[in-house]
């Protein structure tokens, strides 16, 4: 019969009375053994073994995620495809390359052991090696000259010099026949006609390339030592155009980078589009995206100043007519300036001052007292309030509240209604006839009919009229010559 093939995660050997074993049929049933009961610590330590006999050394590419770094100088993360993840720990004094490389969602192949990180059980990943997954050896070349010059300190800043603001000769190191050179001159005849631009022709591409370079910084700088103190080279501009990574490699080289690091002249890097970074971008005095933008910076100098020139007679005329304004206002605010600095007006402001502190910390001591007086108050009213005594009495003042409330509001009320009454008494009694005639009116009747006459037109001549007044009456006779026409 063929063996049953075992998996690499079979733990059967690990329980005893795990398997089975056929009985004859005319032996009686036994109760099988129990199992064995592991404790969680001998089972997990036993898993750990198995994986670290097994899987000792491994590579795995994914993609990191979960990164955290410690303070410590620990490294945890996780490396993840589609279908899984694997925890992973890089530990501080691991010596491994590309270690700056280590991003949320850079691809990487990791080397290292499998081990099970007992206080939780988990299967991780010990990292021994790095590798940058999907770049090809160029790259990687590329990242371990970065690294040894980096270490060396030839891309440190402070070693980095200043440009030239107004260069008078410049260094070209390019190819004759490459758009680079056309670019900029077309650049620099635009913005920077009178610049004299000294070329130094070499290959930029291909096999000898990066010593064409390094030959032609180097002669550039000897020609530079032997002119004399002023007259040489305020800068060098190493450029060509864009181009893949195999055709830019020369810029990658470690004896370009050495050359551009040797120059005793400011040297700029303008190596292809903007996306595309070189060693020599790294160790040139500065960088420039594309050999137009490098030929913009020479120039930006003359640029400006030309512009500056332009701006400095409007500026001028503007100065002039507006300094007899300045002077005045100037004047003015000497004078204002004086006035307030006066002894005076210093000590004044000072007494002020002291008066608002003193106000203030007496004002702050006694609301700080009040507050503490309140609140014992407020307590104390509270256990009060608390107290069954009280309440029943609360109970009763409000009772009694409500019924003396009650009690004057029915006096109130009768007592306005009595008032309503007196007044309407008073209004009718002031309207009566009596009172009528005792403010000064008095009625005229006819003393034969008893009519009021209230107007002109029934007055007749000869006619006896009744007059009473507040205190008695009398009559009279009306005469021709009393009517009106």
């Amino acid at each position: 019969m063929p063996t049953k093939q075992t998996s690499q995660w079979e733990f059967d050997g690990l329980f005893e009375g795990a398997g089975t074993e056929e009985k004859e049929p005319d032996q009686p049933c036994e109760a099988p053994p129990s199992p064995k009961v592991w404790t969680v610590e001998a089972l997990t330590r036993q898993i750990r073994q198995l994986l670290e006999s097994r899987f000792r050394t491994v590579r795995v590419s994914g993609e990191v995620s979960n990164l955290r770094w410690q303070s410590s100088g620990h490294c945890y993360f996780s490396l993840k495809d589609a279908g899984a993840q694997l925890s992973c720990v890089l530990f501080r004094g691991e010596k491994v390359s590309f270690r700056d490389q280590i991003a949320q969602g850079v691809r990487l192949i990791l080397s290292g052991d499998v081990s099970v990180y007992m206080p939780r059980g988990q299967y991780q990943m010990i990292v021994r090696g790095i590798e940058l997954d999907g770049i090809g050896s160029l790259q990687m070349a590329f990242e371990r000259l970065k690294a040894k010059l980096q270490e060396e300190g030839l891309f440190d800043a402070s070693r980095k010099r200043a440009l030239c603001r107004y260069p008078e000769t410049i260094g070209l190191v390019t190819s004759v026949s490459g758009a680079a050179l056309r670019d900029v001159m077309h650049v620099l005849r635009r913005r920077h006609p009178g610049l004299k631009v000294l070329l130094a022709d070499c290959r930029v591409q291909g096999q000898g390339a990066s010593s064409d370079i390094a030959r032609s910084i180097d002669r550039l700088n000897r020609w530079h030592a032997s002119q004399p103190s002023g007259k040489g080279l305020d800068m060098i501009l190493l450029t060509r155009g864009g181009g893949s990574l195999e055709d830019l490699w020369a810029f990658n080289e470690e004896g370009v980078a050495r050359a551009i690091a040797s120059s005793t002249i400011p040297m700029i890097s303008a190596i292809g589009h903007e996306i595309d970074f070189t060693i020599s971008d790294f160790v040139a005095d500065v960088r420039a995206a594309t050999p137009s933008a490098a030929a913009e910076m020479i120039s930006e100098g003359a640029v400006s100043a030309r512009q500056r020139m332009l701006d400095l007679g409007q500026r001028m005329r503007v100065w002039l007519e507006s300094a007899h304004d300045q002077a005045g206002e100037r004047l003015y605010q000497l004078a204002r300036r004086l006035d307030q600095r006066h002894p005076r007006r210093v000590l004044e402001s000072h007494w002020q001052q002291l008066d608002e502190w003193q106000a203030d910390l007496s004002l702050s001591v006694t609301h700080a007292l009040e507050r503490r007086h309140e609140r014992v108050l407020a307590m104390a009213n509270m256990l009060r309030a608390l107290h069954p005594v009280k309440r029943v009495q609360t109970r009763e003042q409000q009772l009694q509240h409500v019924s003396t409330q009650w009690q004057r509001w029915i006096r109130q009320h009768c007592f306005q209604l009595d008032e309503r009454l007196k007044n309407l008494g008073n209004s009718l009694h002031l309207l009566g006839p009596r009172e009528t005639l005792a403010r000064g009116y008095s009625i005229t009747t006819d003393a034969e009919t008893g009519q009021v006459l209230s107007r002109l037109d029934q007055l007749k001549k000869g006619m006896t009229l009744s007059t009473m007044l507040s205190d008695g009456s009398f009559e009279s006779t009306t005469n021709p010559g009393d009517l009106g026409p």
